[in-house]
């Protein structure tokens, strides 16, 4: 896969099959828009284009850009966008100029007379352009002025939901990190680096790894309790991780992420680990003193164990079915 990062970079080829958006989550209604994109552009003989955008618009056009969280960094969504098969990723800087182009604007500049096309595939929901204000509907009309085909993908759904990044962040938010999972198409997965801890998890008989997300604006689920899987020095590895604020022994402490990996015995300071979010246990809680807290952890692990050979059982079978509606 090539990657562009401006306009003149990129090669003109008029047989290009070409989507647009921000794509966060690369979640299985994206999946579906980037495989009809490698599909027709393999019909045709022609190119596969995901067109993308870094930062995110509402990094710079949002009320509160620090309090943006994402579900997928940059580096991911190139990774997932490489392996389901596309040609060139464009990734066009988003900046407040860049934002001020009305949707026909950027259609003619970018896709039209940069890029090149003979089709665009969009999802339903499409829109773009300042203020939002392009819809499929103007997208089908310069089609047709500029011989362009047009297809506006169904919405996909997971039982009787919608796939969509805001459903997801949401099902984060309240801890349910099945349920994002079953619409992402995977586990939700956080990358960070082991830090240096004050070793109280290992003096309680459960050595945990502190670890510093990859990425500020990268969404973290709610606090509480959980079963992950973890990959650390080209091991895998289930674990156990807590996100929250340690409210037993500190009061109004940091938001931290700690893994305790079950089965693995080596030293992991400073090595990245990639958290793959299976299952929330519970929510967060104060114990009056650590001998409970040990008895809550204890029984943690127990649960967590007996998910994981549920889990490992059906690890090869399909997350639940999709459909277009």
């Amino acid at each position: 896969m090539r990657i562009a990062r401006q306009l003149p970079d990129v090669t003109f080829d008029r047989n290009s099959i070409v989507s647009v958006g921000f794509f966060d989550g690369v979640h299985r209604a994206h999946q579906e828009v980037i495989r009809e994109v490698s599909r027709r552009s393999l019909e045709r003989g022609g190119r596969s284009v995901i067109v993308t955008f870094d930062p995110h618009p509402k990094q710079v056009l949002g009320p509160a850009p620090k309090d943006v969280r994402l579900l997928t960094t940059l580096d991911e969504r190139t990774e997932l966008c490489r392996g389901l098969g596309v040609e060139l990723l464009f990734v066009i800087p988003f900046t407040f100029e860049f934002s001020r182009q009305t949707f026909r604007e950027f259609y003619l500049k970018y896709i039209v007379k940069g890029v090149g096309a003979s089709g665009v595939i969009e999802g339903y929901d499409h829109h773009f352009g300042r203020d939002r204000e392009g819809s499929i509907q103007e997208l089908l009309q310069m089609g047709r002025e500029f011989d362009f085909s047009v297809i506006a993908m169904k919405p996909v759904t997971v039982g009787d939901e919608i796939v969509s990044s805001s459903a997801i962040r949401n099902h984060l938010l309240q801890g349910d990190v099945g349920r994002a999972a079953e619409l992402l198409g995977r586990p939700y997965k956080l990358t960070g680096t082991v830090v240096r801890g004050d070793g109280r998890g290992k003096a309680l008989g459960y050595p945990t790894a502190n670890i510093a997300p990859s990425s500020p604006i990268k969404m973290v689920p709610m606090n509480g309790i959980y079963v992950a899987m973890v990959h650390v020095k080209s091991s895998v590895s289930y674990g156990l991780v807590s996100i929250g604020t340690r409210p037993t022994f500190v009061e109004h402490g940091e938001r931290r992420v700690e893994a305790h990996l079950l089965g693995f015995d080596g030293d992991v300071y400073g090595a990245s680990l990639d958290i793959q979010f299976l299952k929330r246990l519970r929510e967060e809680r104060k114990f009056d003193t650590p001998r409970e807290l040990i008895r809550q952890m204890d029984a943690d692990k127990e649960a967590g164990t007996r998910f994981i050979r549920e889990y490992e059982k059906i690890l090869r079978k399909p997350l639940a079915g999709t459909s277009r509606t």
